[in-house]
């Protein structure tokens, strides 16, 4: 019988800085992943840390980690060539199918933009596949933007809208809260509009309320809910909501269900 907890080794193969505290770190790994799920990362003495899936590769995938305490203050002592302990990929994570033939919107602040990144990447790839699509990211400061060539990518084949919370606007980034931005949405058919939302909480909440303004359906609705994610099977309990566990339930939820999962 396996042990679910013990973790296997995989490879870093590279490390790409995108701020001084946020790298991306692309890690060996054979097996099926979607956008949105999440690695349990570890390292001998120092504990583990739940970290998103921010890119998917042939055989490989990409952790975008911030360095914000013990664990990811170690990982990033790692370089290429040396290994990381990983479990996983848990939760459900977002189904691509469930967007195509949509005018999609994706609404991400910050970090958030991580475990979106692969459904932006699929579909700025593949826009045929969508009606429409539109991303709306927000940072701090210009110097907090994440995936700079990425988004220069994206440009040529959907629509950003990239928007600071201080600093100066100019061609390419705004400045304002993601919330401002929600009335330049063009949908044609708003029965047939889908968002996703990641980001801080208030930000979630707040997006989540202006497109329902807009006339969005909950039900095309999906958010990210990250939160004390910890063992990623459903037993240590820390991430339960009611009778709900983020990290298996989750952390992918359609509005209708997340907007019940209040602490």
């Amino acid at each position: 019988m396996n042990n679910e907890y013990i973790p296997f080794s995989s490879e870093i193969l590279e490390v790409i800085k995108h701020t001084d505290i946020e790298y991306t770190f692309r890690l060996a790994y054979k097996g099926e992943v979607r956008p949105g799920q999440f690695f349990e990362v570890s390292l001998p003495k120092y504990g583990e840390a739940p970290i998103s899936v921010s890119g998917i590769g042939e055989e490989c995938v990409d952790l975008t980690i911030r360095r914000v305490g013990k664990v990811t203050n170690e990982i990033f002592e790692h370089y290429v060539g040396d290994k990381l302990r990983l479990r996983g990929p848990y939760g459900n994570g977002f189904d691509i199918e469930q967007y195509k033939g949509k005018e999609l919107v994706v609404v991400a602040g910050g970090t958030g933009l991580s475990p979106v990144r692969g459904v932006v990447d699929y579909f700025a790839s593949h826009p045929d596949e969508v009606e429409s699509m539109t991303l709306i990211a927000g940072f701090k400061t210009v110097k907090d933007i994440l995936f700079l060539e990425d988004l220069a990518r994206w440009r040529q084949s959907i629509e950003i809208i990239l928007t600071v919370d201080c600093g100066e606007a100019d061609a390419v980034c705004q400045v304002g809260l993601v919330t401002e931005h929600l009335p330049k949405l063009k949908n044609r058919n708003i029965q047939n509009a889908a968002a996703i939302v990641v980001g801080p909480p208030p930000m979630m909440r707040f997006t989540c309320l202006g497109l329902l303004e807009l006339g969005y359906l909950e039900s095309n609705i999906w958010v990210s809910q990250e939160r004390k994610m910890c063992c990623g099977i459903g037993k240590c309990g820390h991430c339960k909501i009611n009778d709900v566990y983020v990290c298996v339930d989750g952390p992918v939820f359609n509005y209708t269900r997340a907007k019940h999962l209040i602490d």
